[in-house]
Order: structure tokens, then C-alpha cells, then sequence
């Protein structure tokens, strides 16, 4: 009998499942239902485990030998932020946080006051990360903010990750029986050295120790063996296998993932983003190798006004191909009121195509690096802030719009570099490859165990994208046959 794992993923609207063959190295079969973790977790995923066996031609959930899951259900991992200066610790905070695979609800700066104090306390976050002052650096504001949060009552677990100097200070003041606190390397302990790896870690043991019980999806663990990160972490991790490879097998380089969803659209690069040119000079903290940014007003149902708003009619009717004299406003104020729907006709597909086209392009906009031109009496000099992405050669789609949309080249190119907007640095010349089985998330979780096999599983089954018609007729392209 093969080798089966089953990844789960509790989303926030539908519980997806996975078997794959780790000897054969390829997908058995898929299955999704409606999220139930507001009820009962274990109603959805049993659903979606039945739609898993339909739609298979073995018995593969009773025979499985390894059950991990993901989650991004019950409001995800709900975290707030707490930092000094904006642009430093508390930007390096941000990025901690949203690597962890977190939802940042909540971030502030400098010293808390009162009214502040009490937004926290409304926000009800799953978890706070308390940062500030670089390693013997400023020590009031940290200390003065461990006080403050301490005063609040709540009980929520902490993480420090800030000057070091103020660690045992912390302790005395947050550590409790109530409260859980860790104490974990600075995110900014110099200047020039950001550091979120120690925080990414501490997140995600919090929430595989303590928000999986407090959201209920620990019943799930009569079938999965352990939820085991948040949803957006399985995918940058995913993302980070495929770009790296192992020791033993090849990595494709450089690479972005789109991933577009009812509520957000979410932007992962792997890469350094450094200046490509000696005559650029680079400005702000350093940026991670591994980032994740969220763009919470880009969401193709939940906040599909806000995307024709940032858009613009004009720009969603180009890139839908609908006459000039079509109004929008009405069809895509139907979505926000209907998150359910999914296109039956083809308006429908075509409002899709138009809104994640538009959702790619400002997210990666936002999220790529941009340039600056400083004028002096020496010339005019360029600065660089963020992420240089232009060199990046591999850009891969993921979400619902991927797996049963259409045109996901035409989606896809959104985030390509404009002589519009020369300062930005997104990418120039990629190849486009579509998540179509919808399983980054499973390839992040499955590289916990077998890296290899995660890794290979990955590159045979994103394709290389193509015209609608083209998908149609053609035997699509793979991530193995672009790198063996």
C-alpha cells in the first residue's frame, strides 16, 4: 500500500483537503466543503473528507499515515503589534508578524495612552508582539508599554522581541500565570539587521500550543494529527521550498505568489531584493528574504467595491474587453452583498478576470520596492526602498480565481513592470505558472516531513499558464520540465 498524507486546510470559508502519494509522488485526490469552525470543525471536515473519497478511485483518509492542517478559519491568527519608531522596529515587527502567517489587526508606535490601551483590549488580538529600541538602545517606550499592557488586564500571550537590555524588566512586569510571555531574539537589534526568524518561530509555537484550543480546531485532532501553522505561513513556506530546493534537490530561484481570495490579496517574494545597479543606493530597515505583505481592501467579493474604487471603472472594463458604455458599479456591489457567488455566465467570469487583474497589480505595486530620484548639486541620484523584484523570473498564482477562473495569464501580468510607472520594481520578464490544483498550502505543510518529495510535488503540478483557449487545447507546461 502507498504512503498517504492528507494536508487539510480550515480556511475561513471552505475546509479543503488533499491525499497525495509520497511514494508515487503525486495528488490521489481533492475535496472542500464549507468551513463549520464556528460549530463544529469536525462537521466541514468530514464533508470535505466524503468529497475527498467521491471524487478518488482508492480508499486513501482510512489508510493515510500523516494528517497535517493549516488555518486561517475563526478570524485567523489575530495578532497586534507594538513598537517605537514607525519606519524601524515597528515596521520590522509588521513583517515578523506577517511572515508568521498572522492577521494584523492592530499596530502601534512609540508610547501607548489610554485610548489606545483601549483599542487593544476591543481588538481582542490572539496574540501581541511587543518590540522597540534597538539592542542598548531606548528602554523607556518598551518598558512603559509592558506596563501599560499589563494595566489592561488581558491575558493574551506576549512576545518580546525588542531590546534586549529590558528582558528581565519585561518578565517582572508580563510574565505570569495567566499570561504566557517569550522572550526571543530583537527584530531590529542594530540598525541595519533585521532578525524575524526568532519572532516567526515564537508565533507559530503560540499558536500551535495555545490558539488552535482557543478556536476550537483542536477537536479536528481526532483525524489530523496536529494543526500545525496558520494558513498563510504553509503557503509562504511553500513558496520558500520551491525558490531554495534542499540539499538534495534543485530550488527554482527567485520567485512571487500571488494568492487572491474573497477578502485579501496576499503578496509573497522570495528573494533579496537588493539594488541591481552600483548607482542605487539603498534607504529604510532591510527587507526580508522571505516576505509577506496583505492587502485588506483587495479582496475579489468582501471588498471588490474597494478594488473598483483603487481601480477605476475605465481600467476594469480594459482589462474585462467590455464596451466603454458598461457600468460596473451595480454587478460588482452584487458580489460584496453575495460573497457565495460563483460565476455561472460569462459576465461573470469576465467581472473575475477584471477585479483579480486589478487586485494583482496595485498588491504587487505595494508590495515591490520602488525608486527615488534625489536631486543634489552633484546630479540627481537614485534611492531605493523595499524590494528590488525586478530580475524575478517566476511569478505563480494561487487562490480560487486560479483553480476555477479563466485567463490567468491575463490576471497574472497585472503585476509586470509599466513604463507607466517606471520607479516601480516589479518584476520585468517572468515566466507565469498557476497553483490549478490548489495545494501551495499542502506543499508547505508536507515539507515539515518529506522536503523532497514536497519539492517535486510542487514542480510537476504548477502549470505553466496559457490563454483560455490555449488552456483548452494544449497539454500545459510544468515547473519540472522548466528546471530538470
Amino acid at each position: 500500500m502507498s504512503d498517504v498524507a492528507i494536508l487539510v486546510d480550515f480556511g475561513s470559508t471552505y475546509t479543503k483537503v488533499v491525499a497525495i502519494d509520497l511514494d508515487g509522488e503525486r495528488i490521489i485526490s481533492r475535496g472542500k466543503s464549507e468551513s463549520t469552525v464556528r460549530t463544529d470543525v469536525t462537521v466541514g471536515l468530514n464533508s470535505a473528507l466524503a468529497d475527498l473519497e467521491k471524487n478518488s478511485q482508492q480508499k486513501c483518509a482510512d489508510n493515510a499515515n500523516c494528517r497535517l492542517a493549516c488555518s486561517s478559519a475563526a478570524g485567523g491568527l489575530r495578532l497586534v503589534v507594538i513598537g517605537l519608531v514607525p519606519s524601524l522596529s515597528l515596521s520590522a515587527g509588521k513583517m515578523a508578524a506577517l511572515g508568521a502567517g498572522a492577521k494584523l489587526v492592530g499596530n502601534y508606535s512609540f508610547k501607548l495612552n489610554a485610548s489606545e490601551t483601549k483599542q487593544i483590549i476591543e481588538l481582542a488580538p490572539d496574540i501581541i508582539l511587543l518590540v522597540g529600541g534597538t539592542d542598548g538602545g531606548n528602554e523607556e517606550a518598551i518598558i512603559h508599554n509592558a506596563k501599560a499592557l499589563a494595566e489592561t488586564g488581558l491575558t493574551v500571550p506576549v512576545i518580546m522581541a525588542g531590546n534586549k537590555t529590558c528582558a528581565d524588566e519585561i518578565r517582572r512586569i508580563l510574565d505570569s500565570e495567566q499570561r504566557l510571555l517569550k522572550v526571543v531574539d530583537n527584530v531590529l537589534s542594530e540598525l541595519d539587521k533585521l532578525n524575524v526568524e526568532a519572532s516567526r518561530t515564537a508565533i507559530r509555537e503560540v499558536f500551535m500550543h495555545r490558539i488552535v484550543h482557543a478556536k476550537g480546531l483542536d477537536k479536528a485532532e481526532q483525524f489530523v494529527d496536529r494543526v500545525i501553522m496558520p494558513t498563510p505561513m504553509a503557503v509562504l513556506k511553500g513558496a520558500q521550498l520551491l525558490s531554495l530546493g534542499t540539499g538534495k534537490e534543485k530550488g527554482v530561484g527567485e520567485l512571487m505568489v500571488v494568492d487572491i481570495g474573497g477578502a485579501t490579496t496576499d503578496v509573497h517574494s522570495i528573494a533579496d531584493g537588493f539594488p541591481r545597479s552600483n548607482n542605487v543606493a539603498r534607504k529604510g530597515i532591510p527587507e526580508p528574504f522571505a516576505k509577506r505583505t496583505v492587502e485588506g481592501d483587495l479582496g475579489l467579493r468582501y471588498n471588490a467595491l474597494s478594488i473598483l474604487e483603487a481601480a477605476g471603472e475605465e481600467c476594469l472594463r480594459e482589462a474585462m474587453k467590455l464596451d466603454p458604455s458598461a457600468s460596473l458599479e451595480a454587478k460588482i456591489r452584487y458580489l460584496t452583498e453575495n460573497t457565495a457567488t460563483v460565476p455561472s455566465d460569462e459576465l461573470g467570469f469576465l467581472l473575475d478576470i477584471g477585479l483579480a487583474r486589478a487586485a494583482t497589480e496595485i498588491a504587487v505595486e505595494r508590495h515591490a520596492g520602488r525608486l527615488e530620484q534625489v536631486y543634489s548639486p552633484h546630479g540627481v541620484s537614485l534611492i531605493q526602498t523595499g524590494k528590488d523584484l525586478t530580475e524575478v523570473k517566476t511569478v505563480i498564482g494561487t487562490g480560487g480565481v486560479f483553480a476555477y477562473g479563466r485567463e490567468p495569464l491575463s490576471i497574472l501580468e497585472g503585476a509586470l513592470f509599466s513604463e507607466r510607472d517606471r520607479l516601480s520594481l516589479r518584476p520585468k520578464s517572468p515566466e507565469f505558472y498557476i497553483d490549478r490544483d490548489y495545494i501551495l498550502y499542502a506543499i508547505g505543510l508536507l515539507s515539515e516531513i518529506e522536503p523532497e518529495k514536497a519539492l517535486r510535488i510542487g514542480k510537476r503540478h504548477l502549470e505553466k499558464t496559457r490563454s483560455w483557449w490555449q488552456i483548452a487545447s494544449i497539454q500545459p507546461s510544468t515547473l519540472v520540465e522548466k528546471h530538470q
